[in-house]
């Protein structure tokens, strides 16, 4: 149709206008915070304490099957209404989840494996093939026992990892896809039966990289999907209905920016894959367009881990890096970090065998990273002239001011302060300088001083 010169006029105008307000200017982002310490009796005060200083109010809780079942270990089940929350022994996450809902903090449970022998087709073992059926009467009484408590629910843990569910081959073709998809639909279909009319679902979970005996994520999401290498969708499987895709989107020691060989591994630098697969998905019709991504599980270890571990600053720098990587792709709205504390580093053969991605050492030291949590800040640079500022205020949670210091060694200054998005969030183009670093330093309107470490200016690969 035939526009007025006018009008095409004000048109563009509104459009340049538009144009110039970044495209990630509506993007929120929730932090998760995953510490085992929330389970220990022992430490789960202080570290709802920490967490809260941190500026993170919400938790994911990773609830095994077979810790709470009766007679885990019985080849035969027990008799029991597997329906009956009274049935089940809820003592080791109770408290955890009650104090996160005493402080009105959103909870993600994930529900997992290893679960009851009894509760497997073959009972031979906790992990291979587990009854559909049984998973849907325990879900069932999951949601009895926690209803509301639990805003946010993931159905299984790395289900393309054999450390969770078996076989994930058989015959030399993926197994573990389709077996997860049984066990998606039971466990939604029990949380309706415990009386949660539509609760929220996250599917996925997925570890990031693939191999001889772990199954690459996308090529799990598609048998998942019941979707061909091209994304043709099997008629006989319908469109499943999930919450959002939840993705650990772990990286290698390289940093954020490492991009795995093949393309159907995903890494916090190769997120763009993971929303292409999902948009592929949604246009053969197997879930609803747009999905959101959830970044259930993040972390980057340090040293002492010998294998993956790498310098408390790098931890640190590569942490924000990381965050705003996931903050700039508008489709992933959650990101998360595991752990508060390093794992026991254990001995012998085993040691080190757990991971060091916490903001403190496993003997309780703050790392580096500790600090830097509250204040994230990167230094990208953009090209021979020019450095990005992205930074955030955590515990503000609401538009404030922050001050970039910036220096070198233990010589820092003043060098602007900024104005943050309603989140809390800042970017900021600034000249490059040789040599120089950065740090953001916020105050609470309590008086309270949160100052960053030094981050040096970063150049991507």
């Amino acid at each position: 149709m035939a526009r007025r010169v006018a009008t095409s006029l004000l048109s563009a105008l509104l459009l340049a206008a538009l144009a110039v307000v970044p495209a990630h200017a509506s993007h929120t982002q929730s932090m998760t915070f995953e510490a085992r310490d929330l389970l220990n009796p022992a430490t789960r005060e202080s570290a709802f304490g920490q967490i809260a200083g941190l500026g993170a109010h919400r938790v994911r809780v990773i609830l095994y099957w077979k810790d709470v079942a009766p007679s885990p270990t019985a080849t035969k089940k027990p008799s029991f209404d597997a329906t009956d929350p009274a049935a089940y022994d809820w003592s080791k996450y109770d408290a955890a989840i009650d104090e996160a809902a005493d402080r009105g903090w959103p909870v993600l449970l994930t529900v997992t494996g290893p679960v009851p022998y009894w509760a497997t087709l073959a009972r031979r073992d906790a992990l291979t093939r587990p009854s559909p059926a049984e998973f849907e009467r325990f879900m069932t009484a999951v949601a009895k026992h926690y209803g509301d408590k639990v805003a946010q629910f993931a159905i299984w843990n790395e289900p393309n990892d054999p450390h969770f569910l078996k076989p994930q081959y058989f015959k030399g073709q993926v197994a573990s896809a389709s077996w997860y998809r049984k066990l998606f639909v039971a466990g939604l279909a029990g949380l309706k039966a415990g009386g949660l009319a539509n609760p929220s679902v996250l599917f996925g979970e997925t570890s990031p990289i693939g191999g001889a005996t772990t199954v690459r994520p996308l090529t799990f999401l598609r048998k998942a999907l019941c979707l061909s290498t091209t994304y043709k969708r099997d008629p006989s499987c319908g469109k499943l209905a999930m919450a959002g895709y939840a993705h650990h989107a772990y990286t290698r020691p390289a940093g954020p920016y490492f991009v795995p060989e093949n393309k159907d591994d995903v890494t916090i630098g190769a997120i763009s894959r993971l929303v292409t697969a999902l948009d592929k998905a949604a246009k053969a019709g197997a879930i609803a367009k747009s999905m959101p991504i959830y970044l259930t599980e993040f972390g980057i270890q340090s040293l002492p881990d010998p294998i993956v571990g790498v310098s408390q600053q790098k931890q640190a720098e590569f942490l924000a890096l990381s965050e705003r990587l996931a903050w700039n792709q508008p489709r992933v709205k959650g990101f998360s970090q595991y752990l508060l504390r390093d794992d026991d580093p254990g001995t012998g053969s085993d040691r080190y065998g757990g991971f060091e991605s916490g903001l403190r050492f496993a003997d309780g030291r703050a790392k580096i990273s500790y600090r830097s949590f509250p204040v994230p800040l990167v230094a990208l640079r953009t090209s021979t002239t020019k450095v990005s500022l992205w930074g955030l205020a955590r515990p503000a949670g609401r538009q404030t001011k922050v001050t970039v210091l910036a220096g070198r060694g233990s010589s820092f200054t003043r060098y602007a302060t900024y104005t943050t998005d309603a989140h809390g969030y800042f970017t900021k183009s600034v000249p490059y300088t040789k040599n120089r670093e950065y740090r953001l330093r916020w105050t609470s309107p309590e008086g309270k001083v949160y100052t960053g470490p030094p981050i040096r200016v970063y150049t991507r690969p």
